[in-house]
């Protein structure tokens, strides 16, 4: 099979079709995994993304018969899969960032670090977002992260977390109000 295949079978078809021939879990693969590795990318760095976002797959596959359409997307529960493998690298992540407030200096040029901060903020404050990131609780860090790197909308963060949107939409509130508060003290105090 192709990957053109892939693109015109929808998740549902997928699903019936990889549980039956499990080798047709390679369209899931070539359909998703570039969304996967992003989104690993942008929360733990390159370096983890391929080890991670094939870990992902591996454990989808294996776990392939807990995937029900009802319950949400493929995409999100994929997604939901790689953030529980971020959640056991969550530690060595809050360290990095830490370690990044503290020592702060520009990032070499084409860095994972310089990146991500130069996609979501100014330079003037790059340091204070770091720690800012820190401070939040793992459920505003996932939440904020899945959007802005995994690009996934409100329901989708939902069914890969497991929470309601509603919680979702909280969480995100809280998590861009506090970013915001740690953005706008730098701005006065500096």
């Amino acid at each position: 099979m192709t990957a053109d295949v892939g693109e015109q079978v929808n998740d549902v078809e997928l699903v019936a079709r990889y549980r039956d021939e499990p080798e047709m879990f390679t369209l899931v693969y070539n359909k998703y995994f570039r969304d996967v590795y992003r989104y690993v990318a942008g929360r733990l760095g390159e370096g983890m993304a391929d080890d991670l976002a094939a870990e992902t797959f591996l454990t989808a596959f294996s776990q392939r018969d807990r995937f029900h359409p009802e319950r949400g997307g493929l995409r999100p529960w994929l997604f939901g899969i790689a953030s529980n493998l971020v959640a056991r690298h969550r530690r060595t992540e809050a360290r990095h960032y830490r370690a990044l407030a503290r020592a702060w200096r520009e990032p070499a040029a084409g860095s994972h670090e310089g990146r991500v901060v130069a996609w979501v903020a100014a330079e003037r404050v790059q340091a204070e977002l770091v720690e800012a990131l820190t401070k939040l609780s793992s459920g505003e860090r996932d939440v904020l992260l899945l959007v802005a790197l995994g690009q996934l909308n409100h329901e989708e963060v939902g069914q890969a977390l497991r929470i309601s949107y509603g919680t979702v939409g909280s969480r995100l509130s809280r998590a861009r109000s506090k970013l915001r508060k740690a953005i706008s003290k730098e701005s006065f105090d500096g």
